[in-house]
């Protein structure tokens, strides 16, 4: 007897022990707009409802809330973002962006009063923070120093490189300079034709809204008009390896690297 009552109170606690409660799950927030293939029938006042059949449970779909774009949101900059903003700016980005590049690396936050007034730029802050003329000024600079652009030139006639050389390169590879000011070449003047030349490198600085400056790498390439007299095709030259055409631009570029 006792030991029936001792086996079944052992059976009772391991069943409770080993029985698997089911974990808290969120609700999952899921809302679908649906409204009925058949609309109901009327029925009189004061009347029983008609009697519903099957077509009344068909139902069509009409707006799913997962598939909707969800619309900007705001939030105020802690610091300057490339391509966003400066510190104490108030943007509109998309919540993804939103809640991975900014909220979680703690470089925003939501744009409630509280947190505009907190973030704003106080009287004298700018002047200690890296200062920019954009917010895409950055980008811009890293663009043209990560390319290598061709200069070409007449191979019959002589010439000097002048800085609107270097802006119609540039404006064929899709960067458009509004100046000429803005293009800076090395001292010493460039003349040619001269094969010597061909596919050398030298430094061009470019300014950009006249505060940032980017080292852009230009290559010559003497051009023919005579299809006979044209210098064989290279493909791909930006890729191979190059001597400067000034020794001062090797050494500074040595000191650099």
């Amino acid at each position: 007897m006792l030991r029936s009552i001792f086996k079944s109170g052992i059976n009772s606690i391991s069943t409770h022990l080993l029985t698997s409660n089911n974990a808290v799950t969120q609700q999952v927030r899921t809302t679908f707009i649906l409204r009925r293939k058949y609309p109901l029938e009327l029925h009189k006042k004061n009347q029983k409802p008609r009697k519903l059949r099957g077509k009344h449970f068909n139902y069509v779909l009409v707006e799913d809330t997962n598939r909707t774009v969800k619309p900007d949101i705001e939030v105020v900059l802690k610091q300057f973002i490339h391509g966003v903003g400066k510190k104490g700016e108030i943007v509109k980005v998309r919540p993804n962006f939103a809640y991975n590049e900014l909220l979680l690396t703690d470089k925003a936050a939501y744009a409630t009063p509280e947190n505009i007034e907190k973030y704003k730029l106080k009287e004298g802050e700018e002047s200690q923070e890296e200062k920019y003329s954009s917010p895409y000024a950055q980008r811009t600079v890293n663009m043209l120093q990560n390319r290598v652009f061709a200069i070409v030139m007449n191979k019959e006639q002589p010439w000097v490189i002048e800085p609107w050389h270097v802006r119609a390169s540039l404006r064929k590879c899709g960067y458009h300079i509004l100046s000429d000011d803005a293009i800076e070449l090395p001292q010493e003047k460039i003349t040619g034709p001269d094969l010597q030349k061909q596919n050398k490198e030298f430094i061009v600085t470019v300014t950009i809204n006249k505060m940032e400056k980017a080292k852009v790498r230009c290559r010559i390439h003497h051009w023919s008009t005579n299809p006979s007299d044209r210098l064989p095709y290279v493909y791909e030259h930006w890729l191979q390896d190059t001597e400067p055409l000034f020794p001062s631009e090797q050494k500074s570029n040595e000191s650099s690297s």
